[in-house]
């Protein structure tokens, strides 16, 4: 696997899907401004994919990709899926997602190319290596040949000057075997050229069967576990005119920076003389994807617009449910997995969270009559936003538990 640690991978997951600097979480201590309004449209609404994986009937969410891999989680253990095991289960739901996190997409191309196997080139240079092969071994039977000729012929010199066999049987074997010997000669002095123009012909293509991807991709925040996927449809050769076929392609990339860096592979996979007809490019990190210049329906929001995109889709689609407050953005300082490393806030806190979703100062008890009383503790807390509590799909105020160390926003 080229991924440093996949177990650190999923573990860590868990704890800082979205990280933002410091400054940010100081500024929301101060009053007033933790629930003030801002104008600056930092998140992104974008139409992503989903993917799940499985070798069974069961399919998992994918978690990360080591080389062109997937790595599900299953009973808390990562778990390498590989086309190479077999068939996979592969499921892919298409749903509007909602991060902070993008990245650019640069000169983004998807060319038809040839797998190595099928590259009209290398089997040329196959060809011309088989062919210089065959040359050599001819010239030698050629130079055996013509010794053997040569001998022959002065064998059968000194037969006609100084043998007593009959003048009517020796000349002639002796003859005979030079005339073979020169049919011999002139039958390998041919043979190459007409082996080389056969294997010309059997080293022309029967078409393309891979594409080539290409392009560079930087993000303002460092992407440390990325992924690329790719879905690409297709007409094969022979098929009703119209009907599509689609192939899912998985990478793993090198961490992403602000840099512009060239990516570059082939995808192979497809039947020979298929006709591209259009891809998508996703990319991920730790799982969750991560809005590019090149998503479908894309829309720029502000904090609180996205907010109440997610909260309204969310009250929608419980009309007469009843459940708990559960933490769904965040703005999580740099260095909290730090302190959840050192064993610091990591154990369960409790929050009254308002009918709009916005959380108060924290308690250690579920009455909330204990305060916890750190201010580090409470602009984190302040920062993350809830979906509310239903009751019967109305939302009301609740008090909801907090695990900072096993939040997943």
């Amino acid at each position: 696997m080229n991924r440093h640690s996949i177990a650190n991978t999923v573990r860590i997951s868990t704890v800082a899907r979205t990280l933002f600097s410091a400054a940010a979480i100081a500024a929301a201590t101060l009053p007033g401004l933790a629930d003030a309004p801002s104008a600056s449209k930092t998140y992104t609404l974008f139409m992503g994919d989903d993917i799940s994986v499985g070798t069974g009937s069961e399919a998992y969410p994918v978690q990360d990709v080591s080389g062109s891999s997937w790595v599900v989680e299953v009973n808390g253990q990562p778990k390498v899926v590989s086309p190479k095991d077999g068939p996979i289960n592969l499921k892919i739901v298409r749903s509007p997602k909602i991060t902070e996190v993008s990245a650019t997409l640069a000169d983004l191309k998807g060319t038809p190319a040839y797998t190595f196997e099928n590259d009209p080139s290398v089997k040329l240079t196959r060809a011309l290596a088989n062919a210089a092969q065959l040359n050599a071994g001819y010239e030698s039977a050629l130079s055996q040949a013509q010794a053997a000729l040569a001998h022959a012929q002065a064998e059968a010199s000194a037969v006609n000057g100084t043998s007593g066999a009959s003048p009517a049987q020796g000349p002639r074997d002796a003859n005979g075997e030079t005339a073979r010997l020169a049919g011999v000669v002139n039958q390998t002095s041919v043979s190459a050229g007409a082996d080389l123009e056969m294997t010309g012909e059997r080293g022309s293509s029967l078409g393309y069967d891979a594409m080539e991807v290409t392009f560079e991709v930087s993000s303002e925040r460092r992407l440390n576990s990325p992924y690329v996927v790719t879905i690409t449809r297709f007409h094969e050769k022979g098929s009703e005119p119209g009907m599509l076929r689609q192939l899912v392609y998985a990478k793993a990339l090198d961490p992403i920076g602000n840099h512009p860096s060239a990516v570059r592979f082939l995808e192979g996979g497809f039947p020979l003389a298929f006709e591209l007809k259009n891809f998508e490019v996703h990319l991920y990190n730790l799982g969750a994807e991560v809005a590019t210049n090149v998503a479908p329906q894309r829309e720029q929001l502000t904090r609180d617009e996205a907010f109440n995109y997610v909260k309204t889709r969310y009250i929608r689609a419980h009309q007469d449910a009843t459940l708990p407050a559960t933490p769904v953005m965040g703005r999580l300082p740099t260095d909290l997995a730090e302190h959840l490393a050192d064993r610091k806030y990591g154990e369960t806190f409790y929050v009254r969270v308002s009918e709009d979703g916005l959380a108060d100062e924290p308690f250690f008890d579920a009455a909330c009559t204990k305060k916890v009383g750190d201010p580090y503790l409470e602009s984190v807390v302040r920062s993350i936003r809830f979906k509310p509590a239903l009751a019967q799909g109305k939302p009301v105020e609740a008090i909801a538990s907090l695990n900072l160390g096993q939040l997943k926003i």
